[in-house]
């Protein structure tokens, strides 16, 4: 018996590798350059610590919810599209199986090759193969809005514990440079896992992540040197 050939794939991890790595960037840069602009402005420890607790609460709990109402709108996109599909294959099936079997065309095969599979393909499951070839919408791809919102606040929180447990352990003097420096390290390291994970360059992935979380950094630092209280 011939051995069953398996593969995995990385495209069903999109819904919510997506989610996470927006979750983990954005809980390392935001936190990191809050508590830089701040710190510039040489506020009390305490008041830093406060401020950085609060932006991780309030930015976990802003990513939840922006993740969740979005990716529901295009669950509620792809559930019209899939009942409008249903309607016309209830109302007009030989139309749709004509622009089924052209899409097949389109695709390469021959008409009367094409016009065999979108026959057996219709008989198996219409409203799924319109949903995949039509439409676009598979189950690896399928918004999924509470996996989404989970996955995003969960990454979210633990990326911005990051720079505040160095706020916490690092030396006061020379708090502004624990909290760039790390931050870099831990961006580049999300870079990679990131790639790594979605079966990207590592390399690329971590310079593209360091990049804009540096440039965040410095910019929030320099609004906090220009308004700050202190000297």
């Amino acid at each position: 018996m011939a051995r069953r050939h398996l593969e995995r794939h990385r495209t069903t991890r999109i819904g919510w590798l997506r989610a996470a790595v927006l979750g983990a960037n954005d809980g390392i840069v935001s936190t990191a350059s809050l508590l830089v602009g701040v710190g510039a402005a040489h506020v009390a420890h305490a008041n830093l610590l406060l401020t950085g607790v609060a932006g991780l609460v309030a930015g976990a709990m802003s990513m939840a919810a922006g993740e969740y109402v979005s990716v529901h709108s295009q669950a509620d996109t792809e559930n019209a599209d899939l009942a409008r599909e249903s309607a016309e294959l209830r109302h007009d099936p030989a139309s749709e199986h004509r622009e089924l079997a052209e899409i097949y065309v389109g695709r390469g095969l021959d008409p009367h090759l094409a016009d065999q599979v979108a026959t057996q393909l219709t008989a198996h499951d219409a409203l799924g193969a319109h949903a995949r070839d039509e439409l676009g919408v598979s189950q690896a791809l399928a918004a999924r809005p509470v996996q989404a919102a989970l996955a995003s606040a969960g990454s979210f929180a633990l990326g911005a514990a990051l720079p505040l447990a160095v706020t916490v352990v690092a030396p006061q003097s020379q708090l502004l440079a624990w909290i760039a420096t790390t931050t870099i390290v831990f961006l580049a390291g999300l870079g990679v896992v990131a790639a790594r994970t979605g079966g990207a360059n590592p390399w690329r992935g971590a310079w593209r992540v360091t990049f804009w979380g540096a440039l965040a950094m410095t910019i929030t630092a320099g609004v906090g040197t220009l308004f700050g209280a202190g000297p």
